[in-house]
């Protein structure tokens, strides 16, 4: 039986990584596949990992019927024996519904992976429907960490150094910390208090020698 799989986790918990080791396991013996994204930082039609793995992909806009996509090609003779689909917390609950369509109705299994919840803690709508229409979830076993060194269980949204809890759901940004729009990985503990490794000492490791000889 084919299966909707859904792997979800917080940023830099490793889900394009795992999105392209399954494409390339699947490739390796033989299987033809279609894999889908949506938003990656690195551009439109491109699955991107932190740690420089990169694949061309079909960008999910809005108005794409995936359901309808996958039937076109299968009827000109095309073979799909799976479909990757990364970044899948920016697919509509109307795609999500599809993707369910198209593992039952044409037996092809489904692989998703997403981030759970926003910057406000808010589930996506794509993330709330895959966890309403999985077969499976799973948690990303890679832990990402809060600054403090915690497990990180929130992403957290800065605007010019300072973390916001305000605004569209959806704006890509980056990672470094001197971008006008930034994303950070926070324990709930920090994200809580709107504590980030930039406003925090904490977070810096003093290079003054220790007060006292061993």
């Amino acid at each position: 039986m084919a299966e909707l799989i859904y792997y979800c986790g917080t940023m830099d918990s490793g889900k394009s990584t795992l999105a392209l080791q399954t494409a390339h396991n699947h490739q390796s013996r033989g299987r033809t596949g279609l894999i889908f994204t949506s938003k990656d930082r690195a551009g439109s039609g491109v699955i991107s990992s932190r740690l420089g793995l990169q694949s061309p992909a079909l960008e999910v806009d809005p108005d794409l019927d995936l359901h309808r996509y996958v039937v076109d090609h299968l009827s000109i003779g095309e073979r799909i024996d799976y479909i990757i689909c990364d970044e899948a917390q920016f697919y509509e609950r109307e795609q999500i519904d599809q993707l369910a369509k198209i593992v039952d109705g044409l037996s092809i299994d489904v692989f998703a992976f997403g981030i759970l919840t926003d910057f406000r803690t808010s589930l996506f709508p794509g993330s709330a429907r895959l966890v309403e229409l999985a077969d499976r979830v799973h948690t990303l076993q890679v832990e990402a960490l809060c600054w403090c060194g915690a497990r990180a269980t929130h992403n957290a949204r800065t605007a010019g150094g300072v973390m916001v809890v305000e605004g569209e759901q959806v704006v890509v940004g980056d990672v470094a910390a001197d971008s006008e729009v930034a994303y950070e990985v926070l324990c709930r503990r920090h994200h809580m208090r709107r504590v980030t490794a930039r406003g925090s000492r904490a977070a810096h490791i003093s290079t003054e020698p220790l007060p006292f000889t061993l």
